[in-house]
């Protein structure tokens, strides 16, 4: 019944702790700074299983980069000036892409103001841009003061078009911005497809997320791969409700708390099939038809940069150099398979905690070797992880690790504790009831012989010093005589506590034996002894006892006092000298101190 009682008590401690570890992670969710902790570390997970998971992935082959990569930065400068190249370049070369069907054509780079100095160049790209419809030019939202950069105004046909019962929604420390680098107006006045390639970093300087949708001066603006997706699937009009943006009933864009979409990729630099311009400018030269149809095609082609050194290039989970031509070809790949990552809820993540927490308390509970208990362990995180990344893998959910982890780890050591403590108790009280006396509280006889050969092989190693006291309650058979054995165990208990009071703790006040007690003075020379053996014979002196039937009376003890030295090999010896010095205290009237036989 006892054991069944402790089992029920430990299960009821350690339902308890768990609920306190869950409401104290709750409370510190709260704070920024312990926030801030738990997101690093579980955006770190996140790339992990990112990382595995993004080698079994396969990307839409239709989308391509068409790169200005070193190469063709290089084949460019010399042949037609420095960056950033005439105009009439990327006129000339969408005129000669669009002889092959592309589905779409996405520049990843800004035609902010006219060239001044070659109106004809804007010209070329601006009547290229008009007759072809499947060209896709973008802007730059940012937070440029105004007195540098006047904030424009954006035409109405460039905002999203988008059914929301609340448009702040979208203002965010992620979506809202004060200023832009647009498209030169002459651009603007002949295309509506113009939308923001905006990124956005983690704190730590990572890219995990796309922003479908920007605000600025309280008007929302689209992300340039939705609008490709829009066109795409032949949805002029999005849709806000329940936390995802719905462009159809198949395709939607779940939206964490920053307002921004998380991205499941496909893997690291070249996941789409680079094209270096310069081999697309030889070939349009040499009219390679083959080589432009075959590459070309009905496909979806983003231009930008991939060279370092125009400063496109970001951190990705996958990725610590990923062109940002790239990061927007991922967003679009995301959308057209409805392939985001949807990131589970704190409180989702403290219960998964919980009942996570509670198993390893059972299994403690079941389970007492230590070692068994620490695999359990290990492989019990081993095997969520593998969990989490196939529920990221199936379900494109991002399970928390981190929360999870964390409760089960401190759970682990609290309940461990818990155990331990318990066990302690037990062992504490079992130790107490062998070495202590039961009536005295003193420890016992066994004890002192232990305590006494630790001390003399402490002394012959180390040459520390110690002494005894051995203490002998004067008259006490005639007293118990007098006043019977109940009052003579009362005056023992009185003054057994007057030696605890008057020894430090790594002393040993023991019950010798009868009436007589000792105290092992542990570091102590003998002229300290002598002094602590007057001060307890004094105290006992000038000390009432109480009788059983309340009577005070007064008691006297004699005391013997030796000291270890190099003449003692067995603490028989030292015990022996002490015992005469007793004994000489007795014979020269007691209630006194000797120390010298």
């Amino acid at each position: 019944m006892k054991m069944k009682l402790k089992k029920y008590l430990f299960y009821l401690i350690s339902l308890v702790l768990t609920i306190c570890l869950a409401f104290g992670i709750l409370f510190l969710g709260h704070l920024d700074s312990f926030r801030d902790f738990i997101n690093k570390i579980e955006q770190s997970s996140f790339d992990l299983r990112q990382n595995i998971l993004s080698k079994y992935k396969e990307a839409n082959k239709n989308i391509i980069v068409l790169a200005v990569d070193d190469e063709s930065y290089e084949y460019i400068t010399s042949k037609y000036g420095s960056w950033p190249i005439s105009r009439s370049l990327w006129a000339y070369t969408i005129d000669n892409l669009e002889k092959y069907n592309p589905d779409r054509i996405i520049f990843d780079l800004l035609f902010v103001a006219p060239d001044l100095k070659d109106k004809q160049a804007d010209n070329m790209l601006i009547n290229s841009v008009k007759k072809n419809n499947n060209v896709y030019l973008s802007m730059n939202f940012d937070y440029t003061d105004d007195e540098v950069r006047t904030p424009e105004n954006l035409e109405d046909k460039l905002k999203a078009n988008i059914k929301t019962e609340n448009k702040n929604y979208f203002d965010g420390y992620y979506t809202t911005f004060t200023n832009v680098r647009s498209v030169m107006k002459e651009l603007r006045n002949v295309t509506d497809k113009i939308a923001s390639i905006n990124v956005n970093r983690d704190k730590d300087g990572i890219i995990r997320n796309a922003t479908p949708i920007y605000s600025y001066k309280n008007e929302l603006y689209p992300n340039i791969s939705l609008m490709v997706a829009q066109d795409i699937l032949g949805q002029k009009e999005l849709k806000y409700e329940n936390g995802a943006i719905i462009i159809d009933k198949n395709h939607k864009i779940p939206l964490d708390e920053t307002k921004r979409a998380i991205l499941n990729w496909y893997g690291g630099s070249r996941t789409y099939q680079h094209i270096s311009f310069w081999r697309v400018l030889k070939a349009i030269e040499k009219n390679d038809s083959e080589y432009l149809k075959k590459n070309f095609e009905n496909k979806i082609i983003y231009i930008g940069t991939t060279t370092t050194s125009l400063s496109d290039i970001k951190s990705v989970p996958v990725e610590t150099n990923l062109a940002g031509v790239e990061l927007n070809a991922t967003f679009l790949n995301n959308i057209l398979d409805n392939n985001f990552i949807k990131k589970t809820s704190f409180k989702v993540n403290i219960l998964v905690s919980i009942l996570l927490a509670l198993f390893i308390g059972y299994i403690i509970l079941q389970v007492n070797s230590v070692y068994k208990t620490l695999i359990f362990l290990v492989s019990l995180l081993v095997l969520y992880l593998v969990a989490s990344i196939y529920v990221m893998q199936k379900f494109n959910l991002w399970i928390s690790l981190t929360i999870p982890y964390i409760c089960a780890i401190i759970a682990f050591i609290l309940i461990y504790l818990e155990k331990y403590i318990l066990k302690s108790k037990d062992y504490e009280q079992t130790y107490k009831l062998a070495v202590t006396d039961g009536l005295t509280q003193l420890y016992n006889h066994r004890y002192f012989q232990e305590q006494m050969l630790n001390q003399l092989n402490t002394y012959k190693r180390y040459k520390t010093p110690f002494s005894l006291i051995m203490i002998d309650i004067d008259f006490f058979k005639k007293f118990n005589d007098t006043y019977g054995h109940q009052s003579g165990d009362a005056v023992l208990k009185q003054v057994a506590n007057i030696l605890k009071r008057n020894s430090r703790t790594s002393d040993f006040a023991c019950r010798y034996g009868g009436e007589e007690m000792t105290i092992i003075l542990t570091n102590t020379n003998n002229k300290d002894a002598i002094t602590t053996a007057q001060k307890i014979c004094q105290t006992v002196r000038e000390t009432p006892f109480t009788l059983v039937n309340g009577e005070k009376v007064s008691v006297t003890i004699s005391v013997g006092v030796a000291t270890a030295d190099e003449t003692i090999e067995k603490t028989q010896q030292l015990i022996e000298y002490c015992d005469k010095c007793l004994y000489k205290a007795k014979e020269n009237g007691r209630n006194q101190v000797v120390h010298e036989a």
